[in-house]
């Protein structure tokens, strides 16, 4: 994952794209990849003057826009292949608009699929409903909130997965 990390770090500033971003980085990676592992990697690249992402995803959970006066909107991207699972896989840019006030939230797989006692899971629809009664939230404050979500469900069923989270909130261009 580090490795894959600093691949698309270094390209990213070359490309600006990030399908590019991926494709460059999954071939680089496919071709020293001995052990065959991959990542899965949603990548965006915000412009902080207008609000617009453009983004790629690379067998990523799909993205969640909390947005300040409406229902939290999960984003039914094209999901590509994973990163150093096949060489020359191409992925598709698409974009994203966020308005002043809206929160990007992105989250691994641990986190829907958080599993209680009796082997029922979390799901992207109490996610998502988590996340809706958090809009006014600060972006740690959503994190913290799903999180307790998360942790209520699940009680003291022993965590088999990762529960990474990331909350960006978007105020908008300054003048």
């Amino acid at each position: 994952m580090m490795v894959s990390k600093i691949m698309l770090d270094n390209r990213l500033v070359e490309d600006c794209s990030p399908a590019k971003t991926l494709e460059h980085a999954n071939n680089a990676i496919c071709k020293v990849n001995i052990v065959e592992m991959f990542v899965t990697v949603w990548l965006g690249v915000l412009e902080l003057s207008t609000g617009k992402i453009t983004a790629a995803n690379a067998g990523h959970e799909r993205p969640v826009i909390i947005h300040p006066d409406r229902e939290a909107e999960m984003i039914r991207d094209k999901h590509g292949f994973v990163v150093g699972g096949m060489e020359g896989m191409k992925y598709q840019d698409y974009e994203l608009q966020l308005e002043p006030g809206a929160k990007l939230f992105l989250y691994t797989d641990g986190v829907p699929e958080a599993t209680a006692a009796d082997k029922e899971m979390f799901t992207t629809d109490r996610m998502m409903k988590a996340a809706d009664k958090l809009r006014a939230a600060t972006p740690k404050e959503t994190l913290v909130g799903i999180r307790n979500a998360v942790d209520d469900f699940v009680g003291d069923a022993e965590q088999f997965d990762d529960l990474t989270m990331l909350c960006v909130e978007y105020k908008g261009s300054s003048t």
